[in-house]
């Protein structure tokens, strides 16, 4: 079993600070992109086509422009209270993380590539709000 040093802890924690901020401002570019993609989906039924009608989770296009909307707009909201480095954005920024993995997993069919992006960019926010401990924590 390996030794962990203080060197060793404090590269891993200066990279997971360093990941944690641009994980604040990933999350921001994300809010404002979910709001943008939100409000191209709601003012136009016919913007996106999808190639499946047996989709489980198949709602019109304007309904899912306002989940993400919504959840854009709380993406945001937690964007800046992780940027300012408050406790309640830290969790806010795990929980809304997780639950835009869930909302682009449902949103696969209309882009899924886009959805694998989002993804893959909340799995990052994840591992460096939840691998950080903020010098002044215990």
């Amino acid at each position: 079993m390996a030794h962990t040093t203080d060197t060793d802890h404090s590269v891993r924690q200066g990279v997971a600070a360093g990941t944690s901020i641009a994980a604040a401002v990933l999350l921001l570019v994300i809010g404002v992109l979910s709001i943008l993609q939100g409000i191209s989906a709601a003012a136009s039924d016919d913007l996106l086509i999808v190639g499946t009608n047996d989709y489980i989770y198949k709602f019109n296009t304007s309904a899912w422009g306002w989940i993400h909307i919504i959840v854009g707009a709380i993406v945001v909201l937690t964007a800046i209270g992780l940027m300012t480095g408050a406790t309640w954005g830290r969790v806010a920024a795990i929980i809304i993380a997780a639950v835009s993995i869930v909302e682009n997993f449902l949103w696969l069919p209309y882009y899924p590539a886009w959805s694998l992006l989002i993804i893959a960019l909340d799995v990052v926010v994840i591992w460096a709000v939840a691998t950080w401990k903020p010098a002044n924590a215990s």
